[in-house]
């Protein structure tokens, strides 16, 4: 890939590219990190609820400054805003909603993604302080569909998209469709299949930037 032809996405021109995906109706969990970006791109006519599991539903884009509310924040501590109708509640009341199955898509990051949907996203391998793999074992189980956004390699160039995660796992074979800075990708049965990319970049360069094969969607 040619950085002087091919401009790969930024992370928020990635979570519009998301949010556009999203189907009217949809009951969504945002995870922490890149993925609270996708509120701030569905469009305004398209009803989305989106759920915080610190106990949220109906949470709205981030705030302008002079309207942020400081007790009003998403799981990850960054101050949001609450639709009309939107509601907060206790953090168990916010599991059952998990764990209940009523979420139609969780979105998360992650560090790995196996061409099986098997997804690592808490934990590296390096000797480093790692914290508790946390909620998203939960809403890795309990939504009807995980999607992940996230940057399609390392900081280094090593591939995120990978045959088999070297990292500890967060869950077996959830994820269904990957969103990264160069394509969007369906985990289908027979493995990674391309179903966009960026104007400009061939299959055969997307390829040499991921780490398990890769065929044109149906």
């Amino acid at each position: 890939m040619s950085a002087t032809t091919v401009q790969p996405m930024t992370r928020k021109q990635m979570a519009e590219r998301m949010a556009r995906d999203i189907p009217e109706g949809w009951y969504v969990n945002l995870g922490i990190g890149l993925p609270t970006l996708v509120a701030d791109y569905v469009p305004r006519e398209r009803e989305v609820i989106f759920h915080s599991e610190n106990g949220l539903l109906g949470m709205g884009p981030a705030p302008a400054p002079e309207q942020a509310d400081p007790w009003l924040i998403n799981a990850g501590k960054q101050q949001v805003t609450l639709h009309p109708g939107g509601s907060f509640f206790h953090q168990a009341d916010s599991f059952s909603i998990i764990r209940g199955g009523h979420l139609d898509l969780c979105v998360l990051g992650a560090f790995e993604v196996a061409q099986n949907g098997d997804i690592a996203n808490w934990a590296t391998s390096a000797a480093d302080s790692a914290p508790a793999v946390g909620g998203a074992m939960d809403l890795s189980a309990g939504a009807k569909r995980l999607w992940v956004l996230m940057e399609h390699t390392t900081k280094d160039g090593q591939p995120k998209l990978v045959r088999e995660c070297s990292y500890p796992l967060t869950a077996l074979g959830a994820v269904t469709r990957i969103y990264t800075n160069l394509a969007v990708i369906e985990v289908t049965p027979s493995g990674f299949g391309v179903v966009d990319m960026i104007p400009g970049l061939t299959l055969e360069a997307l390829q040499a930037q991921t780490g398990a094969p890769l065929t044109r969607a149906a």
